[in-house]
This record gives structure tokens, C-alpha cells and sequence, in this order.
């Protein structure tokens, strides 16, 4: 090809190009190593067994978490969420459908929820948080790494330090109410701690099961009499109807202790557990780490490094009880 051909071949090409779309002058264009790298838009699904204010907390914290990581909807992120509205059958459904829709990971809020997304995907990454004990629910084999899809945060908590809050709050304390869903693994765990740990310290346990959210109101009911103290974990029926339980417990002057600072605004008198923001950031902060190419199975699973003191005057003033000045000074948050 002579000078001039070449010219004529080039000036044509040029104008080809020029007349193309933008995507089109793109690809014609070809992407050598000088041309900028457009960023790549992330997808993470999260699902949650129910709506109720600590697992919207949760996901804020989740959220949060990614954002401080560098991922933010809108920009470089999309978020599809989906509440199973209580139904364990729906959490299998939605995670069948997030493990086909294949996301860069998934989020699960809730021990129903991370069983149902394990079991949909062995290959997206899965991400638990607010699993009491995620070795018994069978997502991991412990706090190592799995070398498998799933990682997490659990809020798994010390019973030791709420029943001292107990036992502060209620001097004479002989007898801890509990209810609880007892098809959750999370609070069948936490029942059976509980029931040791009081035993070793001359104390009694009531059992109060309810399978269902509109059971709690008659399960909280049945514990007048033979209850001091109420102690609630983070039961997700129980978590759900937690304006039925304030019912119960007002109607036979049962302080409520709750492990979760959003079920004080709600009627617990006290709390010793986790704070659900934070547990949520540290989920999101671990999610964004493999959205940068981390693989879950080298990472090990994570439990809450601290306990926080939440407290209620509105609601201990409505039960006669006065909060020792002791805890009064150690709390995070006294609601007044």
C-alpha cells in the first residue's frame, strides 16, 4: 500500500468511527492498555427472615459498611432486598431466586435466612450476620475459615453478663422467663446456656415456647406467677411482636431484659447485647471485601467484640423499679 492509499484507508476510518454511537466508537475502537477502565457496578442481595427494628438496623449497618468500603448505590453498588415476612418458606424461595439472579454476594440477616441461602448456592459468596451460633445451624464447621462460599458475623452472646444484669435489676431474682420460637436454632442455643448457666448459679428457668409471632402474646402471659425477669433474645418471632410481650409483662409487673438495644425503645427495661448498627457495619465491611476479590472460605467467621448497656427509665418507672446508680453510670444509652 502506497503513502497515499494509506491516507485515503485512514481518513475513512476516521470517518466510519465518527459516525458510530459512543458504545459503538467504544468497541470499534478496541480497548488497549492506555484506555481508562470504566468501574465495575456490584450487585449484593440481602435477605432477612422478617421486618422488625433490629434487623432494619442491621441492614442499615450492612449498608453503612459497604459505603465506608468505597461501595455506594447509585454509583458502583445495587442492592436488591427481600424481607421473608416471617415464612421460612419464603426465605428458600428468595434464596433460590438470588442464587440464580447470581449477585457478587449475598447477604443473609438471620439464622432461617443464611440456612436457606447455603442451602441454594454452594458457589456465590454468602454473608451471615445476627446467627447466634452459626456451627449449630451447620454454615460452618467453626470459626475458621470454611474454605467453602460462607462467612460472617454471629451475635452470639455470653449469658454470664445478662443474668448479672438480672439479678441487679431484680435482687431477689429466683426464676428467668424465656420465651422463644423453638424451631430456631439461635434460640434453642440460647435456651440451653441459659439453663446452665442459671443452674450453676442456684437459679430456675421457665420455658415459654411460641412456634409463631402471634403466639408470644399468650406464651409472655403464661409466665405470670412463675417468672421474675422475662429475658428475651433475639428471637425473631419473639423480636417481631415485641409490643406483645411489653403487654404480657406490663399486665403482671415482669421487667423485660432484652439482648438487643432496639427492644428497649420497645419495652425492655434493660439490655446487655450487641449493638445491631455496628454488627450490621462489620457484615458490610466484610462483604466489601470480597466485592475487592477476597474468597470467603480464606476468611474466618467473626462474633461481637463488645457488650453494651442500654437502658429504659419510662419503662422501669411504669414497673416500680428503681435502676441502680451503678447501672446508670454504665450505660451507653439510658432512655429516659
Amino acid at each position: 500500500m502506497n503513502a497515499k492509499t494509506a491516507a485515503v484507508c485512514s481518513l475513512f476510518a476516521a470517518a466510519v468511527l465518527a459516525a458510530c454511537s459512543p458504545a459503538e466508537q467504544k468497541t470499534a475502537a478496541g480497548s488497549g492498555a492506555s484506555a481508562p477502565a470504566a468501574a465495575a457496578v456490584k450487585k449484593v442481595a440481602i435477605t432477612a427472615i422478617a421486618d422488625h427494628p433490629a434487623l432494619d438496623t442491621i441492614r442499615a449497618g450492612v449498608i453503612d459498611g459497604l459505603k465506608a468500603e468505597g461501595f455506594e448505590e447509585g454509583k458502583n453498588l445495587v442492592i436488591d432486598f427481600q424481607s421473608a415476612q416471617g415464612s421460612t418458606a419464603n426465605a428458600a424461595q428468595i434464596a433460590k431466586k438470588f442464587a440464580g439472579d447470581q449477585p457478587d454476594a449475598i447477604v443473609a440477616i438471620t439464622t432461617p435466612s443464611a440456612q436457606a441461602a447455603a442451602a441454594a448456592t454452594k458457589t456465590v459468596p454468602v454473608v451471615y450476620t445476627a446467627v447466634t451460633d452459626p456451627v449449630g445451624a451447620k454454615l460452618v464447621g467453626s470459626f475458621a475459615p470454611s474454605g467453602t462460599n460462607i462467612v460472617g458475623v454471629s451475635d452470639e452472646l455470653p449469658v454470664g453478663p445478662q443474668i448479672g444484669l438480672m439479678k441487679k435489676l431484680v435482687p431477689n431474682l429466683k426464676t428467668i422467663g424465656y420465651v422463644y420460637s423453638p424451631g430456631e436454632v439461635n434460640s434453642v442455643t440460647v435456651l440451653n446456656r441459659l439453663k446452665e448457666k442459671a443452674a450453676a448459679e442456684g437459679l430456675q428457668v421457665a420455658e415459654a415456647p411460641a412456634a409463631r409471632s402471634a403466639d408470644v402474646l399468650t406464651a409472655a402471659r403464661s409466665l405470670a406467677g412463675r417468672a421474675d425477669v422475662i429475658f428475651t433474645s433475639l428471637d425473631n418471632n419473639v423480636v417481631a411482636a415485641y409490643e406483645s410481650m411489653y403487654k404480657a409483662a406490663s399486665e403482671s409487673k415482669i421487667p423485660l431484659v432484652a439482648s438487643d438495644a432496639d427492644s428497649v425503645t420497645r419495652g425492655a427495661v434493660a439490655a446487655m447485647g450487641m449493638d445491631s448498627f455496628g454488627t450490621g457495619q462489620k457484615a458490610g465491611r466484610m462483604t466489601a471485601a470480597i466485592l475487592k476479590g477476597a474468597k470467603p472460605g480464606d476468611m474466618p467467621s467473626e462474633k461481637l467484640d463488645r457488650l453494651e448497656l442500654y437502658l429504659s427509665k419510662k419503662h422501669a418507672a411504669a414497673l416500680g423499679i428503681a435502676l441502680p446508680p451503678e447501672l446508670l453510670s454504665e450505660a451507653k444509652k439510658i432512655k429516659e
